[in-house]
């Protein structure tokens, strides 16, 4: 096998060549409850384990980068496993029951992409996937019995749940060139994600080679270089041909499983049907229209830095990998209790680690993943961090 090159980067020396890093982002989604923020971090698939390892020429994690940035796959076809495991508590269904309940939209329709989708907050499913330029893609949930399509076609998308036969119909108002699949449906969504967060706090480097779905791959690692996070490390397998991302996996520094774990089992960059991507509402089935005063649902993981500038008094702590998003929820008293909350609220309580610091009483809620602190008063502080160094940020940020 040929040698390749293990870059530490990337000082700020180097790091100037790298998509640009974003400094003061926490690294995700970072919503008032945790469920909420597991919903929004949520990857795909399960760990797919590499067959052989192919002899590839030597690249450097900076060449690496480049190919996955000059990749412009168009078309493709295939199918992906989805695993999560967030380490919430599952209590009879009460993660996926959560996470899906908090999403979901005004109108209560099953066939809303911001409720049907949560549902790969936890477990494992499986999802086929098909794109053909920037105006059509599709998704497809398997279920037992049952599926969920989510189709994109020009200036419509379409979301149909077989199972209670409704159908979702709304507008992608930026159809076109820049137009971005909603949702993600490929591990390039997630590395696109994770590739902007690289800055002097990171150490990126290629750790060798693998096969994934029948292609040759490099791999490349992305790991934290400060303490306090719980990130461990972020692998991508970067198809060796087209440069596209073919498995996303994120690992916790607490060991174990991983988190996030996306990657194909099959794909075809061959140009899918055309068929694929029709679709007419079945008779009978119940359509909702999306409401004109919302905007087009966002699935894609957004940075820290993106949440917390789309939330009123939002602020963000620290740098680089132990950032942590603040802002004002409005609602004092913090998690209900007593006869205020009954006994959900107590159930709730029960659920996090009740603290005390300069910001006053609060209770912090966790995931293998992210940590949020939710005070008496009101605020949240929330990131991917440990709770030693969660709290301890929202003592000096008060």
């Amino acid at each position: 096998m040929a040698p390749y090159e293990s870059d530490e980067a990337m000082g700020a020396g180097q790091g100037e060549d790298l998509p640009n890093g974003r400094r003061k982002a926490a690294r995700y989604v970072v919503p008032v409850a945790v469920v909420g923020v597991a919903a929004a971090t949520i990857g795909l698939v399960p760990a797919l384990a590499d067959s052989g390892s192919p002899d590839l020429p030597k690249i450097t994690a900076q060449q690496l980068i480049e190919k996955i940035a000059k990749s412009d796959v168009q078309q493709l076809s295939g199918t992906v496993k989805v695993s999560t495991d967030l380490g919430l508590p599952n209590l009879g269904g009460l993660e996926s029951s959560l996470a899906s309940g908090a999403a979901r939209g005004g109108d209560g329709s099953s066939a809303d992409p911001k409720s049907k989708l949560t549902e790969l907050v936890s477990g494992t499913h499986t999802l086929r996937v098909a794109t053909d330029g920037p105006d059509r893609q599709k998704l497809s949930l398997l279920e037992s019995g049952a599926e969920y399509s989510l189709i994109h076609e020009g200036k419509d998308v379409w979301g149909y749940d077989s199972k209670s036969n409704e159908v979702f119909h709304g507008t992608a108002a930026d159809s076109g060139k820049g137009h971005r699949a909603e949702p993600p449906a490929t591990p390039k969504d997630f590395a696109d994600e994770a590739l902007k967060s690289v800055d002097d706090t990171t150490s990126v480097t290629v750790d060798g080679t693998a096969q994934v779905a029948g292609r040759d791959a490099y791999k490349l690692v992305i790991k934290p270089k400060q303490s306090g996070t719980t990130v461990g490390a972020i692998s991508i397998a970067v198809d060796a041909k087209t440069g596209m991302p073919l498995k996303f996996t994120l690992t916790p520094k607490s060991g174990g499983a991983a988190v996030l774990d996306a990657g194909f089992t099959q794909v075809s960059f061959a140009k899918p049907a055309p068929s694929t991507f029709d679709f007419t509402p079945p008779k009978g089935a119940k359509v909702t229209e999306e409401k004109k005063e919302s905007k087009a649902p966002e699935h894609a993981p957004k940075s820290g830095e993106d949440f917390a500038q789309g939330l009123k008094g939002a602020n963000v702590l620290g740098k680089g990998w132990t950032s942590v998003a603040t802002f004002d929820t409005g609602a004092k008293g913090g998690m209900p209790s007593g006869s205020e909350g009954g006994a959900f609220g107590g159930f709730l309580g029960s659920l996090g680690d009740h603290v005390s610091g300069k910001f006053g009483k609060g209770t912090v809620f966790s995931t293998r993943l992210v940590n949020a602190l939710i005070t008496d008063d009101g605020k949240v502080y929330a990131g991917a961090v440990t709770k030693d160094t969660l709290v301890k940020a929202a003592n000096e940020g008060k």
